[in-house]
């Protein structure tokens, strides 16, 4: 298998980091390498925010439920979808711009994340660890007022970046059959009951003995508890209206 393959199938999230601190040309090759992402039409509907003031940090790591490797990582980033860029560049050549389509929002997501995901494995290349923040839609607001973020730029997520202090193991992912589909959409239930004995023994050695569950079971909080409720108001006001 050739290296880049292997890079991709080695990820993990890493949350302890050592004291070493990224190179500030070395950041920036990474967002470089970031851009270099494919992007809807050319848009580029992203902006990428370096939080680097360290109160901030630590305000951001409340703000995400407590993750303190939010302030402890060499760098952190906030991925943005942004479509103020975009449609001021339009409206500046006299077109009659159209804002708040929910495709607008689809389009700067889906920017954000394939630019993201290009830093991410650019970062490991270099033998830098990640782990994204997702808790930072917890307090989109909050965070969104910390950052000064305009109008129609709202907060995905954001990422840690840093020399990894563990080493953990890869987490098994689910099997490529219940992934990869022939035609049309099949049933996967007895993949996903394999998969969930997999990850119990997986959880199991993790912890030794310490914790007992399984994929199924983790994804339980995120469907009846952590639903991000305040999420749709949130993107309403921020100019993503959904029409």
């Amino acid at each position: 298998m050739n290296p880049t393959i292997e890079l991709l199938k080695s990820h993990r999230s890493i949350r302890k980091f050592t004291d070493q601190k990224i190179p500030h040309e070395l950041l920036l090759e990474l967002i470089r390498a970031g851009q270099a992402a494919a992007t809807s039409s050319h848009i580029q509907a992203y902006t990428v925010i370096h939080v680097k003031n360290p109160a901030n940090r630590e305000k951001i790591a409340e703000l995400a439920g407590g993750q303190a490797y939010v302030a402890n990582a060499s760098d952190f980033l906030v991925f943005c979808a942004d479509m103020k860029r975009p449609t001021e560049a339009s409206e500046r050549t006299g077109a009659n711009v159209v804002r708040g389509m929910t495709e607008q929002l689809l389009v700067a997501s889906v920017d954000a994340a394939l630019m993201a995901q290009n830093v991410a494995i650019a970062a490991e290349s270099e033998g830098l660890g990640l782990c994204y923040i997702g808790g930072i839609r917890n307090n989109p607001q909050a965070v969104s007022d910390l950052l000064q973020l305009p109008k129609h730029v709202y907060p995905v997520f954001g990422m840690c970046l840093g020399y990894p202090a563990a080493d953990p193991d890869v987490k098994p992912r689910l099997p490529v059959e219940a992934i990869l589909k022939e035609d049309v959409y099949t049933d996967d239930s007895e993949l996903v009951a394999a998969f969930d004995d997999a990850m119990l023994t997986y959880y199991g050695n993790r912890t030794g003995g310490n914790k007992e569950t399984n994929w199924s079971r983790n994804l339980t909080p995120l469907f009846d508890s952590k639903l991000r409720a305040h999420m749709r108001e949130f993107l309403v006001e921020r100019g993503f209206e959904m029409k």
